[in-house]
């Protein structure tokens, strides 16, 4: 078995002990997890705030000597006032952040873990490797690479197609450039790449500027739902919709719905589910109640989401 599903193995055996270990982490020390996130700015990240709420409610009631101190952010620095009042004023065990961008946040993470805390990073990763104790994230080189591949697989050579980059960190860099290498010897020209910020109002502005620029285009990556509805938005507003198809990501109930129901333009989805934040959670928590080793990296792998399974990924009740 090698070191990823180990991982796997162990964090599940160790969840499913969950009710057993809470009796005994009564008795124990009282721990206080810092959980900092960005806020829920926009779709995916009202889903992953609504599941890192629900996360702390329901481990605060299993584990009595467990703490958490939840702070959103809207903008690097507040989430670095966060994580330093963390520290100062509440004397954190433990850190779980999901870094609003990876540069800034980097030395602020790093200060955490040289005074003895255990830090789990989530999704965006830190600029320097090798800080975290934990690493939760989804498989973003496979969302970049099952997109790409549906391009390559469905667009004859010499389609052209436009790219739309989320906020600029690892993450973002290790999506774009496994797309990229899944096009390589298609003859698929990407003719531009822009940040849209994994923000609909920017992406909508960044794809009239596509749409003014380039006469022709036969695809647009928009690499995150929210960014799709936005750039739908402004293909209408050109009355270009049925020019060319769109593919996001991370499997909004909106968009899968569209695909369930055989929407042309939204032929096909990729998942990255904004839960992974209760896994990080939840296997922090672990390292302060159980034996489990709760050290390394867990990936949870991206799928494409088609019509014919659409079904399996819509949840009309979810926040996102």
């Amino acid at each position: 078995m090698n070191r990823r599903n180990l991982m796997k193995a162990t964090a599940l055996a160790a969840l499913l002990g969950m009710g057993a270990g809470a009796a005994v982490a009564q008795d124990a020390e009282k721990k206080v997890i810092g959980v900092s996130i960005p806020s829920a700015t926009h779709g995916f990240m009202g889903g992953l705030n609504w599941h890192a709420q629900d996360s702390i409610e329901r481990l605060s009631a299993a584990y009595p000597n467990l703490e958490f101190v939840l702070a959103t952010a809207g903008d690097s620095a507040k989430q670095v006032a966060d994580i330093e009042d963390m520290m100062a004023t509440r004397n954190i065990d433990g850190l779980v952040v999901l870094p609003f961008e990876s540069e800034p946040l980097t030395a602020p993470v790093a200060a955490v873990k040289e005074a003895g805390k255990f830090v789990t990073v989530v999704d965006r990763g830190l600029s320097q490797e090798g800080i975290e104790d934990l690493y939760v994230a989804g498989d973003n080189t496979a969302f970049g690479r099952v997109a790409g591949e549906y391009f390559r697989d469905n667009l004859e050579a010499g389609s052209k197609v436009v790219v739309l980059r989320g906020i600029p960190t690892t993450l973002d860099n290790e999506r774009v450039e496994a797309f990229q290498a899944a096009l390589e010897g298609s003859e698929i020209e990407i003719l531009d790449m822009q940040h849209g910020n994994w923000n609909r109002d920017d992406a909508f502005t960044v794809m009239q500027d596509y749409l003014s620029k380039y006469p022709e285009i036969d695809a647009v990556w928009a690499a995150d739902d929210d960014m799709a509805v936005g750039v739908m938005e402004a293909i209408a507003a050109a009355n270009r919709s049925e020019e060319m198809w769109v593919i996001g990501g991370a499997g909004m109930k909106e968009i899968v719905k569209r695909i369930m129901d055989g929407d042309p333009q939204l032929p096909v989805n990729v998942t990255y589910p904004p839960a992974l934040i209760s896994s990080a959670i939840e296997m922090t928590a672990l390292r302060f109640v159980s034996n489990a080793p709760m050290t390394g990296r867990f990936i949870i792998g991206s799928q494409l989401i088609t019509p014919e399974n659409a079904e399996q990924f819509y949840y009309p009740d979810s926040p996102f």
